[in-house]
Order: C-alpha cells, then structure tokens, then sequence
C-alpha cells in the first residue's frame, strides 16, 4: 500500500539554463520544464492515476513562467506532493519519497539512485540521455510516435488550475 509520496526537485536556473529566456516567458515551462521529468517517474511507478487538487506558482514580476511551484496531488488514497524550485544553489535535488506500508522507497539524483527498504542504496550508470536519444532515432527512423501525456497534463493543469504569487524579478 502506498501511503505517501514526496517529490522534491530543485535545481540552479543559472546553471543548467544559463540566458535561456525562453523558459520563464509566454508558452515556457519555468519550472516545470525540470519538473516533468520527476513527474514523468511518479506517474509511471504509482499504480493509480495522479490527480492534481491544488498548485502554487511563484512567477517572477515581468515573466510568465514559474521560478517555483508546489502541488498538491492524489493517487488514489494516497497524497503526493510536489516542490519544484528554480533557484537551488549549492547541491541540486532530485529526490521521490514513496512510503508505503512496507517502508519507504527513495529515489535520488533523478532516479539514479534507488533505496528499497531496509536495504543500501544502488546506484545505477548514468544512461538517460543515450538511451533517450538512441530511442528518439528508431522511432524517427520508424515514423513512430511514442508519447505518454500524463505528465503534461499535470503540468498543463497547474497552470490552470495554481494559485499564482508575483515575487521579485528575475534577471540571469
């Protein structure tokens, strides 16, 4: 059974996206664009669907797109929130806490790092991106589509549906 799910994903705006002033303007992700990928995970290890129930957006004055969310979300019974912040410095977080009836689960660094139970950590090699790609080829080479929807409707959602706060501006 799962009880509880905590996601937590900060990392520096200025450092994985230096200038890129696309991201926090009309049609950018601001947050969310880091934010998917934790969403990506949870949406296809939880059983149950992920529901959005309520969202805060911190949108910089003059920008369009979020330096900083939190949601609040359902997976059945189980409740699972979202930290998403732009302007981490120092270590970035890219952390799922899953606690269920047998313990808790924990992913680290984007899911490269897994702690069942009970047991050690295991790290995995850093395969995302060559794997990613390597698969985005044979899909173009096969004139396929492979597309899974879910986190973006979430990430679509928050955007209808958060409360938005106007904080400090923002320069790079």
């Amino acid at each position: 059974r799962i009880d509880t799910a905590q996601i937590v994903w900060k990392e520096d705006i200025r450092r994985w996206h230096p200038g890129q002033e696309w991201i926090l303007g009309p049609g950018g992700f601001g947050v969310f664009d880091p934010g998917i990928n934790a969403l990506s995970i949870v949406t296809e290890i939880l059983p149950e669907a992920l529901l959005l129930e309520s969202a805060q957006m911190d949108v910089p004055a003059g920008r369009a797109s979020p330096l900083a969310a939190t949601l609040a979300m359902r997976s059945g019974s189980a409740r699972v929130t979202a930290e998403f912040d732009f302007l981490q410095t120092g270590p970035q977080s890219w952390d799922i806490a899953i606690d269920t009836d047998a313990g808790t689960l924990r992913l680290a660094m984007g899911g490269s790092i897994l702690q069942l139970p009970g047991e050690a950590p295991q790290e995995a090699p850093d395969r995302e991106y060559p794997r990613l790609y390597a698969r985005f080829a044979d899909l173009v080479a096969s004139g396929a589509s492979d597309v899974d929807i879910r986190p973006l409707k979430l990430v679509a959602d928050a955007f209808l549906l958060a409360e938005r706060r106007t904080t400090a501006a923002f320069a790079f």
